[in-house]
């Protein structure tokens, strides 16, 4: 990277009048200015090249062939250099804009020059030719729209209407996307006052070339005519704006796929800072920003590096995709990842380093944002919130502390951080008060925070005000997040400093691994608060009667804190557990039964997700491991709060029954003992269940029914579906297939019930015929009359996770019977139908299959852990029904791109897989059609 020797005055001049352009320093290149245009030669080059020439299509033509030359030349020097130096993005952006404001000014010369000379111009016939937003910051990305202002006198003269014409052909032609507008001084003025939107772009106004008397003019009328005395509306209207951008980009910070420019921590963000300081200050550089008091160098530092991250993954994505592409898609992140150098780790692949850095330079652009906004209210430019609520009646603050702008700050520094227990102090009085904190004493405590010893770390004291946080205010997700952008929480907890920010890069978590605890711990707080008993009456229930507060709220801190390493995350974070359990006050039983919830923090859900909660060994074998009713209340409660935390769309009326089930079933077997279980009652309590709903059957008719299922048919399935199946098998031809689609509200799913002749196979027909139709299974029940009619019942949602829309079900049922009756071959059209997204492609989920004897009395459960795709449950039931395997029931679960479906079989015989050689076998049946399946929905 190297400064151009005679870089462009105007290119650094940014609009300050006040300032000759000569002095300003030029831009830093990533190759040599000469190497991307050199104005003296490129007009001795196209001097030669136009002379003698009249016709102006003719000079347009050699005009346009020219610059492209040296434009694809430039670009290439520009990419190639960036790929040696993948993250020099300062001098990428000014590399680009120093090209393009050569290609504007050798454009402007030609036309002036050979296509509307004047030889002796009036005052009317000028123009300035200006830069406008991004572009006049002289920052470009590489496919960035070229913005710009032809800035005329009072009086638009005709030659300036022509000399815009024939510049923005020739830049059309160029292939650069030209965003333009010709106005006046006084249209400047007028559109400004406006719309705030354009007060912006000209706040960022440069002149390239042209008139510099015109373009001087409109930087003294804009700062003495507009900008003046008008920064607390500019600043409000910025904020609102910046909100509206948050909102349309999804709130959040952490999105999975995040927009570089518009979303939370993102460029735009960065820039709003230093637009509102430049129209406040009328600062010029961002470098400004601490000669103005607003940021700390440190503070700076931590801006220039945000941005310089920010734009190199801009710039990398532009230049991927061969466009403008702001958004970091899934198929994305893996290859900037690549460009920019990360690697994968034991445990961790590249792209989730990569996103971690992104994460935490988003989350520092938040607190930069939140540190100016304070010196601004401090200031009196921007609205304190303590006048949104004047009236509202607050607790004294504590001896130390003071109110400033209706935030808590910090009376005396120095007496501050004598006492280290200061530093989690604060965070207590924040809660106690319902102040936010202010940004000086953020500061301070940011400043300090290795007095956060091991001693303070072991302190009983400390661990007082830390339980104090999480369990007296009911609200310690607030103080917890403050805490862990200041670094206060891995300081105090270092074991948890590996998890901030990191990324899981799958579909399934949208949150960062340290957010996604702190959203855990925010739901248990709105479960104690009694804010979701109507959603969550389990849960509600258990923490109103009663549990140890410490434990749980310890083991949600800890419970995902050994992830990112090679070692399985619940074992590592049960060790860690160990030691930070202690350090925290908590008593060695405590400790045990935190270490215990963090090892088996996935044991609920896997069971109520991955198992047949109707198969009797699944209730006992669960009752055994979590063996007190005391220790399945905090697991119940657990893991609640940690599916809920994943994202907002995980939970739903589906998994809310499957842990209700298991819960109510486990607590009952606790209670009453496990051999209690007792499923021959509850077949005879369904059978008299039908019986009930069926009154107005013949006697016959009904003993018929009741006798010719086996008890398994009973012990699955609700009373409703027996009474629609009942019906469906009613009088059933030999070459019927009757089917019947049904909301399900109460599992968030629709139930689709089959009645057809038994013949082998028949669960993979099924699931090739919704495969055809894109239907996502998530439980499944197969079985065969002593008469020998195949029932199925399936659970389905449509791609979003939704049940389908009941008025498009007759559609659905025709297309699902057309492919049972064999008029269609879900074999042959899935093949057209099971593509992978590509920016699905690259989530890579290892193919697991473990066969357990142990897990039924009567089946053998095969559990297939792998990459989901469309079409993967057709795939696997048909490679077991060609290996002879009956299937009775399959449960499907689903995390993002990882599918995992649990197959309850038997062999031909009717017997369990016991042999070795055979489960090996099919296992590599198994494994060869799934590789199959990939790479029909993936082709190269």
């Amino acid at each position: 990277m190297t400064p151009h020797p005679e870089a462009s005055a105007a290119l650094a001049s940014n609009l300050r009048p006040s300032a000759p352009e000569q002095d300003a320093p030029g831009p830093i290149l990533i190759v040599p200015g000469d190497a991307l245009v050199d104005i003296a030669t490129e007009k001795t080059a196209l001097t030669a090249a136009l002379n003698g020439i009249e016709d102006a299509a003719e000079l347009r033509r050699i005009t346009v062939a020219h610059l492209s030359a040296t434009q694809t030349r430039a670009r290439a020097a520009i990419e190639a250099a960036f790929e040696a130096e993948p993250r020099a993005s300062r001098a990428l952006v000014s590399s680009y804009a120093y090209l393009t404001d050569g290609l504007v000014t050798l454009t402007f010369w030609v036309c002036k020059t050979y296509l509307h000379p004047v030889q002796n111009p009036t005052p009317a016939e000028r123009i300035s030719v200006m830069a406008v937003g991004g572009y006049g910051r002289a920052e470009m990305a590489p496919f960035s729209d070229v913005d710009l202002l032809f800035l005329t006198p009072p009086k638009t003269s005709p030659w300036a209407e022509t000399m815009v014409e024939s510049m923005l052909y020739i830049l059309w032609d160029l292939r650069l996307k030209v965003g333009h507008a010709t106005r006046t001084i006084k249209d400047c003025l007028r559109l400004g006052t406006e719309d705030f939107t354009i007060r912006t772009s000209m706040l960022e106004l440069r002149r390239v070339c042209g008139d510099e008397g015109l373009a001087n003019d409109l930087g003294l009328a804009l700062w003495e005519n507009l900008f003046k005395n008008s920064g607390p509306a500019f600043v409000e209207a910025k904020l609102e704006e910046r909100a509206e951008r948050h909102e349309r980009q999804g709130g959040q910070r952490y999105v999975l796929e995040p927009n570089v420019k518009e979303g939370k921590g993102g460029l735009r963000d960065l820039q709003s800072l230093f637009w509102i300081a430049k129209y406040i200050h009328r600062v010029a550089h961002p470098s400004d920003l601490v000669t103005v008091g607003l940021f700390q160098p440190e503070e700076f530092a931590t801006f220039e590096k945000a941005e310089n991250f920010l734009w190199a993954v801009r710039a990398h994505l532009h230049l991927i995709n061969r466009r403008a592409m702001d958004q970091l898609t899934f198929d994305m992140q893996v290859e900037v990842a690549e460009r920019m150098g990360y690697k994968d780790t034991p445990g961790r692949r590249a792209v989730e380093h990569y996103m971690q850095d992104y994460f935490l330079h988003a989350t520092h652009v938040g607190e930069l944002t939140r540190i100016l906004l304070t010196a601004l209210e401090e200031q009196h430019v921007k609205t304190s919130p303590s006048l949104i609520g004047l009236f509202r009646r607050r607790k004294k603050v504590r001896p130390g502390y003071v109110v400033r702008g209706g935030r808590l700050d910090i009376e005396n520094p120095a007496e501050f951080i004598a006492d280290k227990l200061n530093l989690l102090r604060i965070f207590d009085e924040a809660l106690r008060t319902g102040l936010l904190i202010h940004s000086s004493a953020m500061r301070l405590v940011a400043a300090n925070l290795d007095l956060i010893d091991a001693e303070m770390q072991g302190s009983k004291e400390a661990a007082k005000i830390f339980f104090d946080v999480m369990l007296k205010h009911g609200n310690p997700e607030r103080a917890l997040r403050r805490m862990n952008e200041l670094g206060v929480l891995a300081a105090f907890i270092p074991e948890f400093e590996p998890i901030v920010a990191m990324m899981q890069f799958n579909v399934y978590h949208s949150y960062t691994v340290d957010e996604h605890t702190i959203q855990t711990i925010k739901t248990l707080a709105q479960i104690e608060r009694e804010e979701l008993i109507e959603e969550l009456p389990v849960a509600s229930g258990i923490l109103k009667r009663g549990v140890d507060r410490r434990v749980i709220y310890t083991a949600l801190l800890m419970h995902d804190i050994g992830k990112g390493r090679e070692e399985d995350h619940s074992i590592l974070g049960a060790k860690i557990a160990r030691d930070v359990a202690p350090r925290l006050g908590l008593k060695p039983a405590q400790a045990e039964t935190v270490e215990w919830l963090v090892r088996n923090h996935l044991l609920m859900s896997d069971v109520a997700q991955k198992r047949d909660l109707s198969e009797p060994r699944t209730v006992k074998d669960f009752a055994k491991a979590v063996k007190t009713r005391k220790r399945l209340d905090l697991l119940c409660a657990l893991t609640v709060c940690d599916i809920r935390g994943v994202g907002p769309n995980v939970w739903n009326n589906w998994k809310a029954m499957l842990l209700r089930s298991l819960y109510h079933q486990t607590a009952e077997a606790l209670e009453n003992g496990l051999e209690d279980i007792n499923r021959e009652n509850r077949a005879d309590e369904a059978k008299r269940a039908l019986r009930d709903a069926l009154s107005d059957w013949p006697k016959k008719k009904l003993r018929a029914e009741t006798a010719r299922h086996y008890p398994p048919y009973w012990q699955s399935l609700p009373t409703a579906t027996h009474i629609t199946l009942a019906r469906l098998t009613d009088g059933l031809a030999d070459d019927q297939v009757r089917i019947d689609l049904t909301p399900d509200p109460d599992r968030d799913a629709t139930r689709a019930c089959f009645a057809l002749v038994d013949h082998p196979g028949i669960f993979a027909r099924i699931a090739g015929a919704l495969a055809m139709v894109g239907a996502n299974v998530v439980d499944a029940r197969t079985f065969t009359s002593k008469d020998g009619i195949s029932i199925a019942v399936f659970w389905l949602q449509d791609a979003a996770g939704d049940p389908y829309d009941p008025a498009g079900l007759p559609r659905l049922t025709n297309t699902i019977r057309k492919t049972l009756m064999g008029e269609i071959l879900a074999k042959e059209a899935l093949k057209s139908k099971d593509k992978m997204k590509k920016r699905e492609r690259d989530f890579r989920f290892p193919t697991n299959i473990t066969f357990d004897n142990g897990a039924s009395d009567i089946y053998t459960v095969i559990e297939v852990d792998t990459r989901d795709r469309p079409g993967l449950l057709f795939d696997l039931a048909r490679t077991l029904a060609d290996s002879n395997i009956y299937i009775s029931s399959a449960v499907v679960a689903t995390y993002g791109a990882q599918a995992v479906d649990s197959f309850y079989v038997k062999d031909a015989f009717g017997l369990k897989l016991h042999s070795h050689n055979k489960q090996v076998a099919l296992g590599n049946k198994l494994k060869e059609a799934i590789e199959t399946g990939v790479q029909r929905a993936n082709p190269k």
